[in-house]
């Protein structure tokens, strides 16, 4: 289990929502520019020239998007591509998709939780990681403390009011607990690792 907040797999579960039935998820900017889709992601926070869209999950909500997208983020992504090398099975998390994907995971022993943003950030994954142990227990999870964390963390400092590329929108949209009632599964196929969207 990967988790990444702020913002890749919020993100994609923005981009599912909007239309997007799977994502392929690499490394590089390279990667993603060999591939065939609608190209999503960032460096450094920012738009990669030549890419269809940012990693803003808020500038997806009303949008209509092809079928087919292509993802590539500082962390996420990277970390997801790494642990499908190991992973007996693969699954993305973040906040709105946290209880979707706790049903999902009901079953599976072990359960690793990979927090993306650490070391250097990861505040927001880790309160994400909490409600996921939580959920999986049979607790109550404290999702006003997650929401909490995520705005308070490293990175959801970085966004600014009128930020193209890291708008303060995207903390709403991030902390939309339960905002989807899917979960993301990340599959290795000959099309490469693919993410879609799983109703458990």
């Amino acid at each position: 289990m990967i988790i990444d907040v702020l913002r890749a797999f919020t993100t994609a579960a923005y981009a599912f929502a909007a239309g997007v039935e799977e994502i392929e998820l690499v490394a590089t900017p390279e990667e993603a520019f060999a591939r065939e889709g609608w190209r999503m992601g960032e460096v450094e926070g920012r738009l990669i020239p030549g890419f269809d869209h940012n990693n803003s999950p808020s500038q997806l909500v009303g949008r209509r998007l092809p079928r087919r997208a292509v993802q590539r983020t500082g962390a996420g992504t990277r970390c997801a591509v790494a642990a499908a090398l190991r992973a007996q099975s693969l699954w993305l998390a973040s906040l709105v998709v946290v209880s979707a994907t706790a049903r999902a995971l009901r079953g599976l022993t072990p359960v690793t939780l990979v927090v993306s943003g650490a070391p250097d950030e990861g505040e927001e994954d880790r309160a994400c990681a909490a409600v996921l142990e939580d959920l999986l227990r049979g607790r109550a999870p404290d999702l006003v403390a997650a929401a909490r964390a995520v705005r308070s963390s490293r990175a959801g400092a970085k966004h600014a009011a009128g930020d193209p590329d890291r708008p303060l929108e995207d903390l709403d949209a991030a902390v939309a607990c339960d905002r989807f009632d899917f979960a993301i599964a990340a599959r290795c196929g000959p099309r490469g690792l693919l993410a879609v969207p799983v109703r458990p």
